[in-house]
């Protein structure tokens, strides 16, 4: 199955974790998407979700299905395997406590990391869909 990853485009924190799942993606499972582009502002209008809250990560599969929040960050590891499917162990929190988790997360990330594009490789670039 192929997903794509529909991030900030803007926000520092966010280009970080695009980065750190290319670095371990050797499979090709994950292609991105700014939910600023195009495709982005498609998937939330298609789905009736807030077209200018930017503060949450979806993930898409090929199926349409289509993950939220942290259990959009779970399924990431799952996908990636190894050591890091053990992020599913984090199912045993009740979803609620894992968002609101994920919310105080979003909140500060530009705080923390501030605002920078990850500019990928030539060979990445393929991977992002605009």
């Amino acid at each position: 199955m192929k997903y794509t990853v529909l991030y900030d485009g803007s926000c520092g924190f966010c280009n970080f974790w695009v980065k750190w799942i290319l670095q371990r993606d050797k499979a090709g499972s994950f292609d991105f998407a700014s939910l600023q582009g195009e495709f982005g502002r498609n998937f939330l209008r298609k789905n009736g979700l807030p077209e200018e809250d930017w503060d949450t990560l979806y993930l898409l599969g090929d199926d349409n299905k289509f993950w939220r929040k942290s259990s959009a960050i779970i399924r990431v590891c799952q996908v990636l395997g190894g050591l890091y499917s053990l992020a599913n162990l984090g199912k045993i929190l009740p979803l609620f406590i894992r968002d609101k988790w994920y919310d105080v997360v979003a909140r500060n990330r530009k705080k923390w990391m501030g605002e920078y594009c990850y500019l990928p490789t030539a060979e990445e670039k393929g991977r992002f869909l605009d």
